[in-house]
């Protein structure tokens, strides 16, 4: 088989394979992309809505999940917003602050796509698409073997993406070849994912779909205040795509659906309309279904004990919710888990036990949170390695 010999070859053609190559490039690496999908940047192209969160101006190393918490703070110092910002303007791309520092394209996210594919053409960096890595190996350089033939490289860059939204193209690919290299890889599990309802939550709530509200979620130790979504499966919306980052299946999360109301002192102040006043503080389905179901039915007019107005305060302050489980990878935004941060310098991505070996995005153990941390990790971990590749 010929062989085509080049410095760096990247697996992945996503955020942060790109932005290694652009800046691999730039330093005059000979680098090839290979990317299995028809285009690149499929999951930039989908994410946000189609207009791509493509980060956060708050960024800050505690958005971010990882067994290590410390890992990511070396790349995210050198490479920030800002950073981001200065190639986002460059290129003319408008953009607006949605909520909480979050960054979005004001027209498209192909914006985003085209402009990495136009920083990899001005630093020389080929882009082959629809092209399937059949095995990789290491003598004294990395032989990536694929359909048209065999790529040598000195360094080799896995940023192969996570177990996410599998229409994109994801795949364990980068996780097999952690394995294969003798790196040890966190166990992977959905995250930034929609709960599913048990049966007899389905029952009680399905027909509740399309009711949203702001709340307080709750699991371990992180806590979010944002709005919940019903849905006919279960619950959505920021506030649970961000606490099932932190969910262990078959533990609780406790939802406040009140947050920083006083409800039991003011329906202590109405006994006799506790329904009424219920129902003003909340959507009016929610409302009904809520007292249908944590209330003994009474006369309309009949005043409410400080007992079972503590007792409906309660369910609703601190509804202990219990999910079946989750959407799954196919309604996760990211993957938790990846490669084992305690296998990578955290100032290079490179694996300490194969030099020449780095991995870079999602497919590393660090998870960011919604808003656009996901991408700006992308980016600074694909910087840091473009730098010494």
């Amino acid at each position: 088989m010929s062989a085509t010999a080049v410095d760096v070859v990247v697996i992945g053609g996503g955020a942060a394979g790109l932005m290694c190559a652009i800046e691999a490039g730039k330093r005059g690496r000979r680098v090839v992309v290979v990317e299995h999908s028809a285009q690149v940047g499929r999951k930039i192209l989908i994410s946000g809505g189609g207009r791509c969160n493509f980060t956060n101006l708050y960024t800050r190393p505690e958005h971010f999940l990882s067994a290590n918490p410390h890992f990511a703070k070396s790349a995210l110092a050198r490479y920030g917003p800002q950073d981001f910002l200065e190639l986002i303007l460059k290129h003319g791309i408008a953009y607006h602050e949605k909520t909480l520092g979050q960054l979005f394209c004001d027209r498209s996210a192909r914006d985003i796509t085209a402009m990495l594919e136009a920083e990899c053409a001005a630093a020389g960096v080929r882009i082959e698409t629809e092209l399937t890595v059949r095995h990789v190996q290491r003598d004294s350089r990395f032989a990536v073997e694929t359909a048209t033939g065999l790529l040598e490289a000195d360094s080799l860059v896995i940023a192969t993406g996570g177990l996410s939204v599998p229409k994109t193209g994801a795949t364990s690919l980068g996780y097999d070849l952690a394995r294969q290299f003798g790196l040890s890889v966190i166990a992977c599990r959905p995250a930034l994912v929609p709960f599913t309802f048990a049966p007899r939550q389905q029952h009680d709530f399905e027909d509740l779909a399309g009711i949203s509200l702001e709340v307080a979620a709750c699991a371990g130790r992180a806590t979010f205040r944002e709005k919940m979504l019903f849905t006919h499966r279960g619950l959505s919306g920021p506030a649970i795509l961000q606490v099932s980052s932190y969910w262990e299946p078959g533990a609780e999360i406790a939802i406040d659906l009140l947050p920083g109301a006083d409800l039991a002192s003011a329906l202590r102040e109405r006994r006799t309309e506790v329904r009424t006043a219920v129902a003003t503080l909340l959507p009016q389905r929610l409302a009904a279904r809520w007292l249908q179901l944590h209330s003994t039915p009474k006369p309309a007019a009949a005043p409410w004990s400080d007992r079972e107005i503590q007792a409906l305060s309660g369910s609703l302050h601190a509804w202990r919710f219990q999910p079946a489980g989750t959407e799954g990878y196919a309604k996760a935004e990211v993957t938790a888990g990846g490669v084992d941060t305690a296998e990578l310098s955290s100032q290079t991505l490179e694996a300490k036990k194969v030099p020449g070996l780095f991995f870079v995005g999602e497919v590393v153990d660090v998870t960011g949170q919604l808003g656009g941390f996901n991408f700006q990790w992308a980016w600074a971990s694909g910087f840091a390695a473009g730098q010494v590749v």
